[in-house]
């Protein structure tokens, strides 16, 4: 559940997906950013996991697969293209893709613990 009116902006939502998402002992990038919407105002972006999603839908060799454990739509590298039509599909912007390396990526709620969520310090982010 994202609760905008409790963001203060810390980004320490930001930081735990960073080093959740790490690889080869750096920081992976952020599957969460967050955005000024105003003074003291702040909306945190991310994926909404969403029931029909654009992104899926769009995948032409459908490597966005719905995980039945966490609900959550995650991305199998294994066939991924890096055509970026996924992230070009999201309605939200919630999808993002790296052309440095040419591939999407995505929140996967870190496997149905969401390390956002359990670090935010004002409850901005909650989990089940």
């Amino acid at each position: 559940m994202v609760r905008p009116y409790r963001c203060v902006g810390c980004r320490t939502c930001e930081v735990a997906c960073s080093f959740t998402h790490a690889a080869f002992g750096r920081p992976g990038r952020s599957r969460i950013r967050i955005h000024a919407a105003g003074e003291n105002k702040f909306v945190q972006v991310t994926c909404l996991q969403c029931v029909n999603a654009a992104c899926v839908a769009a995948c032409p060799v459908n490597a966005l697969v719905r995980n039945k454990e966490t609900g959550a739509i995650e991305v199998d590298y294994r066939r991924c293209v890096g055509c970026a039509l996924c992230a070009q599909a999201c309605p939200f912007g919630h999808m993002f893709f790296d052309a440095a390396v040419r591939r999407p990526e995505k929140c996967d709620l870190c496997g149905g613990n969401p390390a956002c969520a359990m670090f935010c310090p004002h409850g901005a982010l909650l989990w089940r």
